[in-house]
Protein backbone atom coordinates (compact mmCIF):
# COMPACT_ATOMS: atom_id res chain seq x y z
CA UNK A 1 0.00 0.00 0.00
CA UNK A 2 1.16 3.69 -1.28
CA UNK A 3 2.36 6.16 1.60
CA UNK A 4 1.30 10.06 1.64
CA UNK A 5 4.06 12.17 1.82
CA UNK A 6 3.05 13.60 5.24
CA UNK A 7 0.69 12.05 8.08
CA UNK A 8 -2.20 14.12 6.47
CA UNK A 9 -5.16 12.08 7.95
CA UNK A 10 -3.74 11.85 11.48
CA UNK A 11 -2.94 15.88 11.95
CA UNK A 12 -6.33 16.61 10.43
CA UNK A 13 -8.04 14.37 12.90
CA UNK A 14 -5.90 15.41 15.56
CA UNK A 15 -5.97 19.07 15.52
CA UNK A 16 -9.53 19.74 16.05
CA UNK A 17 -9.49 16.75 19.19
CA UNK A 18 -6.29 19.18 20.77
CA UNK A 19 -8.26 22.51 19.88
CA UNK A 20 -11.23 20.91 21.47
CA UNK A 21 -9.52 20.33 24.46
CA UNK A 22 -7.87 24.71 24.92
CA UNK A 23 -11.15 25.95 23.50
CA UNK A 24 -12.86 23.47 26.05
CA UNK A 25 -11.02 25.74 28.72
CA UNK A 26 -12.05 29.45 27.64
CA UNK A 27 -14.71 31.58 29.26
CA UNK A 28 -15.28 34.23 26.54
CA UNK A 29 -17.58 32.39 24.05
CA UNK A 30 -16.31 35.17 21.21
CA UNK A 31 -12.99 34.55 22.10
CA UNK A 32 -14.04 30.76 21.68
CA UNK A 33 -15.47 31.19 18.26
CA UNK A 34 -12.43 32.85 16.99
CA UNK A 35 -10.36 30.03 18.15
CA UNK A 36 -12.97 27.78 16.43
CA UNK A 37 -12.03 28.98 13.28
CA UNK A 38 -8.57 29.06 13.22
CA UNK A 39 -8.44 25.54 14.35
CA UNK A 40 -11.04 24.43 12.24
CA UNK A 41 -9.35 26.36 9.56
CA UNK A 42 -5.88 24.25 9.97
CA UNK A 43 -7.65 21.26 9.75
CA UNK A 44 -9.27 21.99 6.57
CA UNK A 45 -6.07 22.83 5.39
CA UNK A 46 -4.52 19.21 6.07
CA UNK A 47 -7.63 17.69 4.84
CA UNK A 48 -7.27 19.15 1.49
CA UNK A 49 -3.34 18.59 1.55
CA UNK A 50 -4.34 15.10 2.38
CA UNK A 51 -6.64 15.40 -1.24
CA UNK A 52 -4.09 16.74 -3.19
CA UNK A 53 -1.31 13.96 -2.33
CA UNK A 54 -3.23 11.42 -2.58
CA UNK A 55 -4.50 12.30 -6.07
CA UNK A 56 -0.37 13.02 -6.78
CA UNK A 57 0.33 9.57 -5.75
CA UNK A 58 -2.07 7.90 -8.19
CA UNK A 59 -2.87 5.20 -6.26
CA UNK A 60 -5.97 3.58 -5.42
CA UNK A 61 -5.48 3.09 -1.53
CA UNK A 62 -2.98 4.99 0.60
CA UNK A 63 -1.87 5.15 4.00
CA UNK A 64 -0.62 7.88 6.59
CA UNK A 65 2.79 8.84 6.62
CA UNK A 66 3.50 8.10 10.28
CA UNK A 67 1.93 4.66 11.15
CA UNK A 68 1.07 5.97 14.58
CA UNK A 69 -2.33 4.26 15.06
CA UNK A 70 -0.84 1.27 14.08
CA UNK A 71 1.58 1.06 16.97
CA UNK A 72 -1.03 1.53 19.19
CA UNK A 73 -3.70 -1.11 17.41
CA UNK A 74 -1.49 -2.94 15.64
CA UNK A 75 -3.05 -2.27 12.43
CA UNK A 76 -3.38 0.68 10.27
CA UNK A 77 -6.64 2.15 11.40
CA UNK A 78 -7.11 5.32 9.01
CA UNK A 79 -6.91 4.32 4.94
CA UNK A 80 -8.16 6.44 2.17
CA UNK A 81 -9.11 5.59 -0.69
CA UNK A 82 -11.09 6.64 -4.12
CA UNK A 83 -14.06 7.43 -2.11
CA UNK A 84 -13.13 8.68 0.98
CA UNK A 85 -10.00 10.93 -0.17
CA UNK A 86 -12.85 14.40 -1.46
CA UNK A 87 -15.24 12.91 1.60
CA UNK A 88 -12.44 14.38 4.42
CA UNK A 89 -11.69 17.93 2.83
CA UNK A 90 -15.48 18.30 2.11
CA UNK A 91 -16.10 17.98 5.69
CA UNK A 92 -13.88 20.02 7.08
CA UNK A 93 -15.27 22.43 5.06
CA UNK A 94 -18.29 21.99 6.24
CA UNK A 95 -17.25 22.38 9.99
CA UNK A 96 -15.42 25.44 9.01
CA UNK A 97 -18.06 27.21 6.77
CA UNK A 98 -20.66 26.42 10.03
CA UNK A 99 -18.19 28.36 12.60
CA UNK A 100 -16.88 31.30 10.42
CA UNK A 101 -20.79 32.18 10.09
CA UNK A 102 -21.70 31.85 13.66
CA UNK A 103 -23.33 34.83 14.59
CA UNK A 104 -22.13 36.43 18.13
CA UNK A 105 -26.21 35.60 19.01
CA UNK A 106 -25.71 31.87 18.37
CA UNK A 107 -22.55 31.59 20.32
CA UNK A 108 -23.82 31.31 23.79
CA UNK A 109 -26.16 27.88 22.56
CA UNK A 110 -23.54 26.67 20.29
CA UNK A 111 -20.90 24.55 21.76
CA UNK A 112 -17.71 25.00 19.60
CA UNK A 113 -15.80 22.27 22.05
CA UNK A 114 -18.29 19.47 21.45
CA UNK A 115 -18.58 20.43 17.52
CA UNK A 116 -14.44 20.32 17.22
CA UNK A 117 -14.82 16.79 18.73
CA UNK A 118 -17.31 15.66 16.22
CA UNK A 119 -15.43 17.01 13.72
CA UNK A 120 -12.70 14.92 15.00
CA UNK A 121 -15.16 11.97 14.90
CA UNK A 122 -16.43 12.30 11.31
CA UNK A 123 -12.85 12.79 9.79
CA UNK A 124 -11.99 9.64 11.54
CA UNK A 125 -14.79 7.98 10.51
CA UNK A 126 -14.31 8.79 6.88
CA UNK A 127 -10.58 7.63 7.00
CA UNK A 128 -11.64 4.30 8.42
CA UNK A 129 -12.05 1.12 6.63
CA UNK A 130 -12.27 -1.38 9.48
CA UNK A 131 -15.50 -2.70 10.56
CA UNK A 132 -15.69 -2.35 13.79
CA UNK A 133 -13.80 1.10 13.73
CA UNK A 134 -16.44 2.23 11.72
CA UNK A 135 -19.04 0.93 14.40
CA UNK A 136 -17.25 2.51 17.14
CA UNK A 137 -16.48 6.22 15.46
CA UNK A 138 -20.44 5.73 14.20
CA UNK A 139 -21.34 5.05 18.34
CA UNK A 140 -18.87 8.11 19.69
CA UNK A 141 -20.79 10.59 17.09
CA UNK A 142 -23.64 10.43 18.77
CA UNK A 143 -22.89 11.27 21.86
CA UNK A 144 -22.21 15.10 21.30
CA UNK A 145 -26.18 15.95 20.16
CA UNK A 146 -26.90 14.04 22.89
CA UNK A 147 -25.31 15.87 25.54
CA UNK A 148 -26.19 19.14 24.16
CA UNK A 149 -29.99 18.40 24.13
CA UNK A 150 -29.46 17.05 27.36
CA UNK A 151 -27.77 20.80 28.72
CA UNK A 152 -30.44 22.72 26.73
CA UNK A 153 -33.11 20.61 28.73
CA UNK A 154 -34.65 19.41 25.39
CA UNK A 155 -36.60 16.24 25.26
CA UNK A 156 -34.01 13.51 24.22
CA UNK A 157 -36.18 9.82 24.61
CA UNK A 158 -36.94 9.75 20.77
CA UNK A 159 -33.28 10.58 20.03
CA UNK A 160 -31.46 8.30 22.31
CA UNK A 161 -34.04 5.20 21.53
CA UNK A 162 -32.70 5.16 18.00
CA UNK A 163 -29.47 5.59 18.10
CA UNK A 164 -29.27 2.95 20.89
CA UNK A 165 -31.09 0.71 19.10
CA UNK A 166 -29.01 1.57 15.47
CA UNK A 167 -25.80 0.91 17.76
CA UNK A 168 -26.80 -1.85 19.32
CA UNK A 169 -28.16 -3.62 15.89
CA UNK A 170 -24.44 -2.70 14.22
CA UNK A 171 -22.92 -4.62 16.82
CA UNK A 172 -24.96 -7.43 16.90
CA UNK A 173 -24.95 -7.77 12.98
CA UNK A 174 -21.38 -7.28 12.51
CA UNK A 175 -20.53 -9.99 15.67
CA UNK A 176 -22.73 -12.41 13.21
CA UNK A 177 -20.99 -11.34 10.35
CA UNK A 178 -17.67 -12.35 11.78
CA UNK A 179 -18.33 -14.84 13.35
CA UNK A 180 -19.66 -16.58 9.95
CA UNK A 181 -15.95 -15.80 8.07
CA UNK A 182 -15.95 -14.88 4.47
CA UNK A 183 -18.28 -16.85 2.78
CA UNK A 184 -20.32 -16.22 0.14
CA UNK A 185 -24.04 -16.20 1.79
CA UNK A 186 -24.22 -14.63 4.91
CA UNK A 187 -27.62 -15.59 7.35
CA UNK A 188 -30.20 -13.38 8.44
CA UNK A 189 -28.40 -12.89 12.07
CA UNK A 190 -25.67 -11.18 10.33
CA UNK A 191 -27.72 -8.76 7.63
CA UNK A 192 -30.86 -8.02 8.90
CA UNK A 193 -29.25 -6.35 11.98
CA UNK A 194 -27.35 -4.46 9.79
CA UNK A 195 -29.58 -3.44 7.17
CA UNK A 196 -31.99 -2.12 9.97
CA UNK A 197 -29.10 0.04 11.40
CA UNK A 198 -28.13 1.72 8.57
CA UNK A 199 -31.80 2.57 7.53
CA UNK A 200 -32.22 3.87 11.21
CA UNK A 201 -29.22 6.40 10.83
CA UNK A 202 -30.27 7.47 7.80
CA UNK A 203 -33.36 8.21 8.59
CA UNK A 204 -35.38 5.85 6.14
CA UNK A 205 -38.95 5.67 6.80
CA UNK A 206 -40.74 4.51 9.42
CA UNK A 207 -37.25 5.53 11.32
CA UNK A 208 -37.27 9.23 10.38
CA UNK A 209 -38.85 10.58 13.50
CA UNK A 210 -35.64 10.91 15.11
CA UNK A 211 -34.14 13.31 12.73
CA UNK A 212 -36.96 15.57 12.72
CA UNK A 213 -36.90 15.53 16.79
CA UNK A 214 -33.34 16.38 16.46
CA UNK A 215 -33.70 19.38 14.33
CA UNK A 216 -36.39 20.56 16.22
CA UNK A 217 -34.41 20.25 19.32
CA UNK A 218 -30.98 20.81 18.99
CA UNK A 219 -28.98 23.87 17.64
CA UNK A 220 -29.69 24.10 14.12
CA UNK A 221 -26.02 24.27 13.67
CA UNK A 222 -25.81 20.80 15.64
CA UNK A 223 -27.96 19.10 14.08
CA UNK A 224 -26.56 20.59 10.43
CA UNK A 225 -23.28 18.58 10.78
CA UNK A 226 -24.52 16.13 12.59
CA UNK A 227 -26.61 14.90 9.73
CA UNK A 228 -25.04 16.67 5.89
CA UNK A 229 -21.96 14.72 5.87
CA UNK A 230 -24.56 11.14 5.08
CA UNK A 231 -22.95 9.05 7.41
CA UNK A 232 -25.67 6.22 6.85
CA UNK A 233 -24.59 5.96 3.25
CA UNK A 234 -20.73 5.79 4.36
CA UNK A 235 -22.17 3.29 6.88
CA UNK A 236 -23.70 1.08 3.82
CA UNK A 237 -20.74 1.23 1.85
CA UNK A 238 -18.24 -0.28 4.36
CA UNK A 239 -20.69 -2.51 6.54
CA UNK A 240 -23.31 -3.96 3.63
CA UNK A 241 -22.48 -3.15 0.01
CA UNK A 242 -19.53 -5.63 0.62
CA UNK A 243 -21.83 -8.27 1.94
CA UNK A 244 -24.79 -8.58 1.50
CA UNK A 245 -27.27 -10.21 -0.96
CA UNK A 246 -28.74 -8.84 -4.07
CA UNK A 247 -32.21 -8.46 -1.84
CA UNK A 248 -30.97 -6.52 0.90
CA UNK A 249 -29.79 -4.21 -1.44
CA UNK A 250 -32.71 -4.20 -3.14
CA UNK A 251 -34.89 -4.09 -0.09
CA UNK A 252 -32.50 -0.71 1.06
CA UNK A 253 -33.43 0.47 -2.30
CA UNK A 254 -37.26 0.23 -2.21
CA UNK A 255 -37.54 1.90 0.91
CA UNK A 256 -34.80 4.58 0.09
CA UNK A 257 -37.27 5.21 -3.26
CA UNK A 258 -40.31 5.60 -1.14
CA UNK A 259 -38.83 7.74 1.32
CA UNK A 260 -37.11 9.98 -1.32
CA UNK A 261 -40.87 10.60 -2.61
CA UNK A 262 -42.05 11.12 0.69
CA UNK A 263 -40.03 12.98 2.20
CA UNK A 264 -40.01 15.12 -0.98
CA UNK A 265 -44.27 15.90 -0.92
CA UNK A 266 -43.52 16.04 3.17
CA UNK A 267 -41.29 19.59 2.19
CA UNK A 268 -44.09 21.00 0.33
CA UNK A 269 -46.64 20.97 2.85
CA UNK A 270 -44.51 21.96 6.06
CA UNK A 271 -44.79 24.85 8.34
CA UNK A 272 -42.40 25.68 10.01
CA UNK A 273 -38.23 26.46 7.84
CA UNK A 274 -36.37 23.55 9.79
CA UNK A 275 -39.32 20.59 9.51
CA UNK A 276 -38.86 21.68 5.64
CA UNK A 277 -35.05 21.61 5.06
CA UNK A 278 -35.08 18.36 7.15
CA UNK A 279 -37.56 16.32 5.03
CA UNK A 280 -35.70 18.29 2.17
CA UNK A 281 -32.49 16.58 3.12
CA UNK A 282 -34.41 13.11 4.05
CA UNK A 283 -35.13 12.83 0.29
CA UNK A 284 -31.89 13.50 -0.48
CA UNK A 285 -30.07 11.48 1.57
CA UNK A 286 -32.95 8.62 0.49
CA UNK A 287 -31.29 9.11 -3.23
CA UNK A 288 -27.91 8.38 -2.52
CA UNK A 289 -28.56 5.26 -0.72
CA UNK A 290 -31.07 4.76 -3.86
CA UNK A 291 -27.77 5.08 -6.18
CA UNK A 292 -25.94 2.88 -3.81
CA UNK A 293 -27.88 -0.14 -4.04
CA UNK A 294 -27.85 -0.56 -7.94
CA UNK A 295 -24.46 -2.06 -7.48
CA UNK A 296 -24.07 -0.54 -11.62
CA UNK A 297 -21.32 1.61 -12.24
CA UNK A 298 -23.55 4.65 -13.87
CA UNK A 299 -25.74 3.82 -10.58
CA UNK A 300 -23.13 3.89 -7.79
CA UNK A 301 -20.74 6.70 -9.95
CA UNK A 302 -24.09 8.82 -9.87
CA UNK A 303 -25.23 8.01 -6.34
CA UNK A 304 -20.93 9.19 -5.25
CA UNK A 305 -21.58 12.29 -7.22
CA UNK A 306 -25.20 13.20 -5.66
CA UNK A 307 -23.26 12.49 -2.01
CA UNK A 308 -20.84 15.23 -2.46
CA UNK A 309 -23.27 17.50 -4.10
CA UNK A 310 -25.69 17.07 -1.64
CA UNK A 311 -23.50 17.43 1.21
CA UNK A 312 -22.28 20.87 -0.25
CA UNK A 313 -25.37 22.66 -1.61
CA UNK A 314 -27.71 21.82 1.61
CA UNK A 315 -25.16 22.27 3.94
CA UNK A 316 -25.12 26.05 2.08
CA UNK A 317 -28.77 25.85 1.90
CA UNK A 318 -28.70 25.17 6.15
CA UNK A 319 -26.78 27.63 6.72
CA UNK A 320 -28.95 30.21 5.02
CA UNK A 321 -31.71 29.39 6.78
CA UNK A 322 -29.41 29.42 9.88
CA UNK A 323 -28.34 32.91 9.14
CA UNK A 324 -31.45 34.46 8.24
CA UNK A 325 -32.80 32.38 11.72
CA UNK A 326 -30.49 34.09 14.05
CA UNK A 327 -31.96 37.23 13.06
CA UNK A 328 -35.62 36.84 13.05
CA UNK A 329 -35.64 33.73 14.98
CA UNK A 330 -37.84 30.39 14.24
CA UNK A 331 -38.67 31.03 10.77
CA UNK A 332 -42.79 29.98 9.92
CA UNK A 333 -44.03 29.46 6.36
CA UNK A 334 -47.78 29.89 6.87
CA UNK A 335 -47.23 33.73 5.39
CA UNK A 336 -45.20 35.97 3.56
CA UNK A 337 -41.90 37.07 5.22
CA UNK A 338 -40.82 39.47 2.85
CA UNK A 339 -36.91 39.39 3.42
CA UNK A 340 -35.14 39.98 0.39
CA UNK A 341 -34.82 43.53 0.89
CA UNK A 342 -32.84 43.36 3.82
CA UNK A 343 -30.81 40.49 3.08
CA UNK A 344 -30.58 40.17 -0.75
CA UNK A 345 -26.98 38.00 -0.81
CA UNK A 346 -28.96 35.62 1.58
CA UNK A 347 -31.54 35.21 -0.40
CA UNK A 348 -29.35 34.83 -4.07
CA UNK A 349 -27.53 31.49 -1.72
CA UNK A 350 -30.58 30.53 -0.84
CA UNK A 351 -31.93 30.09 -4.53
CA UNK A 352 -28.76 28.53 -5.26
CA UNK A 353 -27.97 26.19 -2.80
CA UNK A 354 -31.73 25.35 -3.20
CA UNK A 355 -32.05 24.67 -6.87
CA UNK A 356 -28.04 22.75 -6.47
CA UNK A 357 -29.49 20.17 -4.54
CA UNK A 358 -31.96 19.43 -7.23
CA UNK A 359 -29.07 18.87 -9.66
CA UNK A 360 -30.41 22.59 -11.83
CA UNK A 361 -28.32 22.87 -14.93
CA UNK A 362 -25.15 24.40 -14.72
CA UNK A 363 -24.53 23.49 -10.85
CA UNK A 364 -22.54 21.10 -9.09
CA UNK A 365 -25.28 18.72 -8.62
CA UNK A 366 -26.45 18.23 -12.34
CA UNK A 367 -24.39 15.77 -13.93
CA UNK A 368 -24.61 13.41 -10.73
CA UNK A 369 -28.42 13.72 -10.49
CA UNK A 370 -28.33 13.10 -14.48
CA UNK A 371 -26.08 9.75 -14.36
CA UNK A 372 -28.38 8.72 -11.13
CA UNK A 373 -31.69 9.06 -13.48
CA UNK A 374 -30.22 7.15 -15.64
CA UNK A 375 -28.80 4.50 -13.50
CA UNK A 376 -31.97 4.22 -12.56
CA UNK A 377 -33.65 3.81 -15.76
CA UNK A 378 -31.37 0.99 -16.94
CA UNK A 379 -31.93 -0.63 -13.96
CA UNK A 380 -35.23 0.14 -13.12
CA UNK A 381 -37.66 1.80 -14.89
CA UNK A 382 -40.17 2.34 -12.32
CA UNK A 383 -37.16 3.67 -10.28
CA UNK A 384 -36.10 6.60 -12.80
CA UNK A 385 -39.39 7.84 -12.64
CA UNK A 386 -39.56 7.88 -9.15
CA UNK A 387 -36.43 9.66 -8.96
CA UNK A 388 -37.48 12.28 -11.32
CA UNK A 389 -40.58 12.86 -9.43
CA UNK A 390 -38.78 13.19 -6.04
CA UNK A 391 -36.38 15.91 -7.48
CA UNK A 392 -39.50 17.24 -8.97
CA UNK A 393 -40.84 17.77 -5.78
CA UNK A 394 -38.05 19.16 -3.84
CA UNK A 395 -37.44 21.69 -6.99
CA UNK A 396 -41.06 22.55 -6.68
CA UNK A 397 -40.82 23.18 -2.58
CA UNK A 398 -37.52 25.00 -2.92
CA UNK A 399 -38.78 27.71 -5.14
CA UNK A 400 -42.29 27.79 -2.78
CA UNK A 401 -40.07 28.41 0.76
CA UNK A 402 -38.26 31.04 -1.16
CA UNK A 403 -41.06 33.01 -1.93
CA UNK A 404 -42.45 32.53 1.47
CA UNK A 405 -39.28 33.63 3.19
CA UNK A 406 -37.94 36.49 0.85
CA UNK A 407 -41.34 38.01 -1.17
CA UNK A 408 -44.74 38.82 -0.84
CA UNK A 409 -44.39 41.83 1.52
CA UNK A 410 -42.54 44.29 2.91
CA UNK A 411 -40.59 43.16 6.46
CA UNK A 412 -40.02 46.29 9.13
CA UNK A 413 -37.05 45.91 11.40
CA UNK A 414 -35.35 48.71 13.68
CA UNK A 415 -32.06 46.84 13.71
CA UNK A 416 -29.98 46.07 10.24
CA UNK A 417 -30.23 42.63 9.07
CA UNK A 418 -27.12 42.64 6.15
CA UNK A 419 -24.84 39.87 5.85
CA UNK A 420 -22.16 40.17 8.19
CA UNK A 421 -18.54 39.36 7.01
CA UNK A 422 -17.88 35.80 8.10
CA UNK A 423 -21.18 35.10 6.56
CA UNK A 424 -19.95 36.84 3.22
CA UNK A 425 -17.29 34.84 2.54
CA UNK A 426 -19.49 31.46 3.75
CA UNK A 427 -21.79 32.35 1.12
CA UNK A 428 -19.45 33.60 -1.87
CA UNK A 429 -16.82 29.85 -1.23
CA UNK A 430 -20.29 28.20 -1.28
CA UNK A 431 -21.35 29.65 -4.46
CA UNK A 432 -18.04 29.55 -6.03
CA UNK A 433 -17.60 25.77 -5.61
CA UNK A 434 -21.26 25.20 -6.85
CA UNK A 435 -20.63 26.93 -10.03
CA UNK A 436 -16.97 25.78 -10.26
CA UNK A 437 -18.15 22.36 -9.87
CA UNK A 438 -21.50 22.44 -12.61
CA UNK A 439 -19.24 24.11 -15.23
CA UNK A 440 -16.25 21.95 -14.73
CA UNK A 441 -17.64 18.62 -13.73
CA UNK A 442 -15.28 16.14 -15.56
CA UNK A 443 -12.64 15.60 -12.56
CA UNK A 444 -15.58 15.22 -10.22
CA UNK A 445 -17.20 12.70 -12.52
CA UNK A 446 -13.84 10.69 -13.21
CA UNK A 447 -12.85 10.77 -9.56
CA UNK A 448 -16.22 9.27 -8.46
CA UNK A 449 -16.51 6.85 -11.32
CA UNK A 450 -12.89 5.49 -10.35
CA UNK A 451 -14.56 5.04 -6.97
CA UNK A 452 -17.44 3.01 -7.65
CA UNK A 453 -15.00 0.69 -10.13
CA UNK A 454 -13.09 0.09 -6.64
CA UNK A 455 -16.35 -1.09 -4.49
CA UNK A 456 -17.59 -3.17 -7.28
CA UNK A 457 -14.62 -4.91 -7.41
CA UNK A 458 -14.22 -5.68 -3.84
CA UNK A 459 -18.02 -6.12 -3.50
CA UNK A 460 -17.21 -8.97 -6.37
CA UNK A 461 -14.39 -10.62 -4.87
CA UNK A 462 -15.80 -10.94 -1.29
CA UNK A 463 -18.76 -12.48 -3.26
CA UNK A 464 -16.42 -14.94 -5.12
CA UNK A 465 -17.48 -13.52 -8.66
CA UNK A 466 -14.13 -12.38 -9.64
CA UNK A 467 -14.61 -9.83 -12.73
CA UNK A 468 -13.03 -7.36 -12.46
CA UNK A 469 -11.85 -7.42 -16.34
CA UNK A 470 -15.38 -6.63 -16.71
CA UNK A 471 -15.93 -3.30 -14.28
CA UNK A 472 -12.49 -2.21 -15.81
CA UNK A 473 -12.97 -2.67 -19.48
CA UNK A 474 -16.29 -0.76 -19.75
CA UNK A 475 -16.56 2.52 -21.55
CA UNK A 476 -16.16 5.51 -19.42
CA UNK A 477 -19.03 7.77 -18.03
CA UNK A 478 -20.33 9.60 -20.97
CA UNK A 479 -20.34 13.43 -20.41
CA UNK A 480 -24.09 14.44 -20.02
CA UNK A 481 -24.95 17.56 -22.61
Amino acid sequence: MRELHFPWIEVAILIPLIGAILVGRLRDPDVARKWSVAISGLALFCAVGEWLDFDFIGASEAEDHWHLMTRLCGRELFVIDELSAPLIPLVSLLYFLTMTATLRTKIRRFSFAWTLISETLVLALFSCQIPWGVIGLLAAGTIPPYLELRARGKPTRVYLFHMALFIGLMILGWAFAENEGNQQVHTLWAIVPLLTAVLIRSGIAPFHCWMTDLFEHATFGTALLFATPIAGAYAAVRLVLPIAPDWVLQSIGLLSLLTAVYAAGMALIQREARRFFCYLFLSHSALVLVGLEMVTPIGLTGALCVWLSSCLALSGFGLTLRALESRCGRLSLTNFQGHYEHTPNLAMCFVLTGLASVGFPGTFGFVGTELLVDGAVEAYPHVGVAVVLAAALNGIAVVQTYFRLFTGTRYVSSVSLQIREGERYSVLGLAALILIGGLCPQPNIASRHHAAHELLNKRQSLSGDVRPAEVEHESPVPMTE
